[in-house]
């Protein structure tokens, strides 16, 4: 299916039963749904009984890519149950302070990411890496959330180790599955 947004149309793919909960995906600039994260993401997601929608965008580094991505999130049926976010798609955390989410390596270090992180009235779940710039960690200390911090993690979340990568995929994994049971 395709969107329509004042940037032009967006992709999206659709998982799952069409009458349950909706789970948004929202990607990164050059981290599609198909990466590791969003992938597993979604496959656990549709294990635990939600419809997921996900994103596939391609955002060209020029504007403001917080308008950028409020106009996509913005173009969505609602209501959504919850968003996954990574990266640029943390954008989005303004328009989904009331929406449970699990960020992935959120832009702490945008004043408008930070902000809409703190304001969030939904449970949420924080997942950064600790070799990440993206992680401020003054910034992380200051938000009530979840969060794991995954020590030397790039801001894919993976580690000079390959089989290091996979086991830090395997926590990533494992914490959203036990955030998303409580909610």
């Amino acid at each position: 299916m395709t969107f329509e947004t004042p940037f032009g149309p967006v992709r999206a793919e659709r998982h799952g039963p069409n009458d349950a909960p909706t789970a948004l995906v929202l990607p990164g600039v050059d981290y599609t749904p198909a990466r590791p994260l969003l992938h597993f993401t979604r496959k656990l997601l549709v294990r635990r009984g939600f419809a997921v929608l996900e994103l596939w965008w391609e955002f060209s580094r020029q504007g403001d890519p917080h308008q950028w991505v409020a106009a996509h999130v913005d173009a969505v049926p609602g209501p959504l149950a919850l968003v996954v976010g990574k990266s640029l798609g943390t954008f989005a955390a303004a328009r989904m302070a009331d929406v449970p989410a699990v960020w992935l390596t959120p832009l702490l270090q945008f004043d408008p990411v930070a902000s809409a992180l703190a304001d969030a009235r939904a449970p949420m779940l924080l997942v950064c890496g600790g070799a990440d710039e993206a992680t401020r960690a003054e910034v992380l200390e200051r938000l009530s959330a979840e969060k794991l911090v995954i020590p030397g993690a790039d801001h894919s979340l993976e580690l000079d180790d390959p089989l290091a990568s996979l086991d830090a995929l395997r926590q990533v994994v494992e914490r959203i599955d036990e955030f998303v049971g409580r909610l």
